[in-house]
């Protein structure tokens, strides 16, 4: 039992296609926080920059139009109350195209390393993820110590770069204290731009680091046994005993559709007993005969019997016999190596069919190429061997 259970824990074999696939119809992809984090930050700030002028001069005309000129007509508090609203709402419509880039980028972050996917597998209530002690597990388990650790190296190497940041801009942010109103705005927003990208930097190398970790774990919670690979194999391909149960219905049925062109046949060739070759012949809509059916031993035995019973022709010739079913498959036309050989058969059988009772038509001499005859005969050899 325990050895069952330990090689059950041994995951070695990676994941297949097919697992990777219902991984990912369950929602279970590899994302990364710090690098969707890294991308909202970096672009936000890169967006804050770019858009500076921009904010500056609505900002200024926001200040202008609710302090000065307010000042000077004067507020009830009523009006105060509608002025705060309208200001509000000035300020939001002025963060709009931001917003709209965070989104965009929020979006590039969390598709980035995962695609883009909609599950509603993993949104639905299930028992394990109300259960405490699951989720004490997840806090206090392997995984919860390696984020804790992530985030207190995430927090020390951002604050310190904060830090040091703030130390070299002091005396530009309080100088700021001693500039006229619209210049210190200017000024602040180009300190806070560039801060902002430089505390945004640093994220990129957490995202560095934390990027791969996110796909080799993944990887590794998708990992298989190797009685899981097999199980798999056999759900995907049909077990051995299912699959040949098919093959065996399939080749009865086409036995049976083979059987039933006998009887259409115009001769069937014969080796005399181990080969049983039938072949059907119409001018006006094949361009030479064809096999219709064809078999060795028992099958060759109900072909020579059914025939027989239609009335089908015999040609014995046992060098032909082994050429087409060797060479031809059941459905094609014959070679155009044995056309000659079985036109002299077909001939002489409508010859026999025409002639009166009583006479004979002579056997043609029918020769047969050499190299398909040595073919046939390496073939049987070979089949006698197996």
């Amino acid at each position: 039992m325990a050895d069952s259970e330990s090689s059950q824990q041994e995951r070695t074999e990676p994941a297949t296609p097919k697992r990777l696939e219902d991984a990912r119809r369950k929602g279970q992809v590899a994302r990364s926080r710090e690098l969707s984090m890294m991308l909202v930050m970096v672009i936000g700030a890169a967006a804050c920059l770019v858009l500076q002028p921009y904010f500056a001069s609505r900002l200024k005309a926001l200040l202008r139009d609710n302090l000065e000129q307010r000042f000077e007509t004067g507020l009830d508090s009523i009006d105060l109350v509608g002025a705060l609203g309208a200001a509000g709402l000035e300020a939001l419509w002025m963060l709009v195209p931001l917003f709209a880039v965070v989104a965009v980028a929020a979006i590039a972050g969390t598709t980035a390393i995962g695609g883009f996917i909609f599950s509603l597998e993993s949104a639905k209530p299930t028992l394990s993820k109300l259960n405490p002690i699951t989720g004490l597990k997840r806090v206090f388990g392997v995984n919860g110590l390696v984020e804790l650790l992530k985030a207190v190296a995430k927090f020390l190497f951002v604050g310190s770069v904060a830090t040091l940041l703030l130390l070299q801009l002091k005396q530009r942010f309080l100088s700021l204290g001693r500039q006229p109103v619209l210049a210190a705005l200017d000024d602040a927003a180009a300190l806070i731009g560039g801060a902002f990208i430089l505390l945004s930097a640093t994220l990129v190398l957490i995202a560095a680091v934390d990027t791969p970790f996110q796909l080799w774990q993944h990887k590794r919670k998708l990992k298989m046994t190797k009685q899981e690979v097999k199980d798999e194999h056999k759900e995907t391909d049909g077990r051995p005993e299912v699959k040949s149960r098919i093959r065996s219905l399939q080749q009865e049925a086409a036995t049976r559709r083979m059987m039933d062109a006998v009887p259409t046949a115009d001769v069937v060739m014969t080796n005399p007993q181990h080969f049983a070759v039938a072949l059907k012949y119409d001018q006006g809509r094949m361009r030479a005969p064809r096999v219709v059916a064809k078999g060795a031993d028992l099958i060759a035995l109900h072909i020579r019997r059914l025939a027989k019973q239609h009335s089908v022709p015999l040609f014995e010739h046992p060098p032909l016999a082994r050429a087409l079913f060797h060479t031809t498959k059941l459905g094609e036309e014959i070679p155009p190596r044995l056309y000659t050989a079985v036109a002299q058969v077909l001939t002489y059988i409508y010859q026999v069919k025409q002639v009166a009772s009583g006479r004979t038509v002579a056997l043609p001499e029918i020769e047969v190429d050499d190299d398909l005859t040595r073919r046939a005969w390496q073939r049987d050899a070979t089949e006698a061997e197996l």
